[in-house]
């Protein structure tokens, strides 16, 4: 596809972007701010202005936007819509805006009567500009230019536009690839191309000399003489007789390639021979300028590079544990340790029935457990905590690591409520439901697995425990249920926003040892039935009652409980089973049946 290319009043008002392929079914937006391509030194210039699309055989179909103060002109006359051709232009304001084909690279193997000079690196390093201030000055302002860059194609917009500026013989700057393109056939490509004489095609760039200087990675000068050489397929034309290429010595920008052709001039005595054998220490400073700009492009794009990684990272490290591994060792930071943990437990309710029903649009089903599991992840992270896995609808999640928590179990607590407080607001009551497990105690975190594979996660009784209780949420009808650990430490902490309830001594199916479960009871919200303290007080005198073998009494301090109350059916059911009676095994523990 073609450029076009954007010309102010003044030489530095000017961009030139590449139009996207077809293929690509992208329009470009032009404005003065907030567009795809923004016109910022032109007041005419609308916001959102026009339109392009492109069409086949490099035409482009541009549109006023409706949001457009001022008119277009194309032709001479004002006009909304009107299709372009590569050579003609349109203008807005003091701006004309030209498409242009973009010049190709040339591999042939012509006679011309060429002259190769090698800069090396090392020693462009030692030399001293001739105009040391002026190329500071310009040098001192790249970095706010580059670094504002919001994407590679503004970046490289800007960069040649500083190298065009900074090198007043150079007709043409092309940053360029050796190796971007692998389905050219000669694996190579112009990532971004500009010349001086917008209003018709600029120098070929010369793909033989991009290679050479990318294989020998170091900057290379062509010298020849256009009066002397008619054959114009290699990168000699009447704006050309020299060009050098600097390579950019990076990862990050393998293959690329900084590319300047331009023309001399002749000497005093108007010879053109004297000034091409003064060429190599006329654009010395030219190169040496050149292989700046491209060590600060390779060291941002390198800083992105590093950046997008991290990002990446992120997704699978929670921000506490970023925290811990920055400037530490990773394998110190992560190494397997045992610390006082508390754990989380928290699972999707209906999801079976939901999928089951929803079987024949599975995709929506997963945007609504998405938007579930998220709830989940945000706020135990949002506490500190850290992601341990997901268990197809349920998240595990803990405090305690790789930092110690003393707080860890009002951290996790509170994580339960914001789950809890929120999921009303972003899933609907017939959707899904949460039952959440809490259990605090000593565990192993950090990286977990085998020799094949390995993850951030904890292990160890506690980890079961947690699971164990939100299995018993399901039972008993609660929302939140946490071992006697958690509960203490609640206690202990005088947070009067975590009301809890002790619910009984339950042995869950497939252990051998009882547990003392706790609910943490929900905050009250409008219309959701909530004990008094007087109620649970109750509550837990019956259970008393009924631990101590006095099941008259506790069945009688039962039907006092509220009959919405799930938890006191449990006990009521126990005891019903056994006609009123205690076994003659009674130990206190109730032994949960396998769900």
């Amino acid at each position: 596809m073609p450029d076009l290319i954007a010309q102010g009043p003044l030489s530095e008002h000017r961009w030139r972007r590449e139009v996207p392929a077809i293929t690509r079914n992208v329009g470009v937006l032009i404005g003065r701010d907030e567009a795809d391509w923004n016109v910022p030194w032109d007041s005419k210039i609308s916001r959102a202005h026009v339109r392009l699309t492109p069409m086949a055989d490099n035409r482009v179909e541009v549109y006023c936007e409706p949001s457009a103060r001022n008119p277009v002109f194309f032709r001479g006359k004002k006009t909304t819509r009107f299709t372009l051709v590569p050579g003609e232009h349109f203008v807005i304001g003091s701006t004309t805006f030209t498409l242009a084909n973009r010049p190709g690279a040339s591999d042939a193997n012509s006679d011309i009567d060429l002259t190769e000079h090698e800069f090396s690196h090392a020693m462009l390093r030692r030399r001293n500009f001739c105009d040391a201030a002026g190329r500071i000055e310009m040098l001192s302002a790249l970095p706010d230019l580059i670094t504002s860059s919001s994407s590679d194609e503004e970046l490289l917009v800007r960069v040649i536009s500083v190298l065009l500026q900074a090198t007043p013989a150079a007709s043409a700057v092309a940053i360029a690839s050796a190796n971007a393109a692998e389905d050219v056939d000669d694996g190579y490509t112009i990532l971004h191309y500009d010349s001086r004489v917008p209003d018709k095609d600029g120098p070929t760039v010369s793909a033989r000399l991009v290679r050479k200087a990318v294989e020998r990675r170091e900057s290379i000068l062509h010298l020849w003489s256009a009066a002397a050489n008619e054959n114009h397929a290699f990168t000699s034309t009447e704006e050309a007789d020299w060009a050098f290429c600097v390579p950019l010595r990076s990862e990050a920008c393998r293959g690329w390639a900084i590319y300047v052709t331009g023309k001399l001039r002749p000497d005093q005595s108007g010879r053109l021979e004297s000034s091409l054998q003064a060429a190599p220490d006329t654009l010395e400073d030219d190169v040496k300028f050149a292989e700046l700009v491209g060590t600060m492009i390779a060291n941002l794009r390198q800083s992105r590079r590093l950046e997008r990684r991290q990002a990446a990272i992120r997704r699978f490290f929670a921000p506490v544990v970023m925290e811990a591994l920055a400037g530490r060792d990773t394998g110190e930071v992560l190494a397997p340790r045992e610390a006082n943990l508390s754990v989380m437990f928290c699972d999707l309710r209906g999801f079976c029935k939901r999928s089951e029903r929803d079987a024949d649009r599975l995709l929506e089903l997963l945007a609504r457990v998405s938007d579930a599991l998220g709830i989940m992840t945000r706020h135990i992270l949002d506490t500190d905590g850290v992601i341990g896995d997901f268990h197809g609808d349920a998240a595990m999640g803990f405090w305690g690591w790789p930092f110690q928590q003393q707080d860890a179990a009002i951290r996790a607590a509170e994580a339960a409520s914001r789950i809890l407080m929120e999921s009303p607001q972003v899933l609907s009551e017939n959707t899904f439901g949460f039952g959440i497990g809490i259990a605090t105690g000593r565990a192993v975190a950090g990286q977990i697995g085998t020799v094949d594979q390995v993850k951030v996660t904890a292990f160890g009784p506690v980890v079961n425990l947690a699971s164990r209780l939100e299995g018993l949420t399901k039972q008993f009808g609660a929302k939140v249920i946490v071992d006697h650990n958690t509960a203490m430490a609640l206690r202990e902490s005088n947070d009067h926003q975590f009301q809890l309830r002790r619910l009984a001594l339950v042995r869950p199916a497939g252990l051998e040892k009882e547990i003392e479960a706790w609910q943490l009871i929900e905050p009250s919200e409008p219309n959701v039935n909530v004990l008094s303290p007087e109620q649970i007080a109750s509550y837990e005198a019956s259970l008393d009652a009924m631990i101590d073998g006095d099941w008259s009494k506790a069945y009688e301090l039962l039907y006092a409980i509220p009959a919405w109350d799930r938890p006191k059916d449990v006990l009521l059911s126990f005891i019903l089973r056994n006609d009123r009676v205690p076994p003659d095994d009674w130990d206190g523990v109730i032994k949960m049946p396998k769900l």
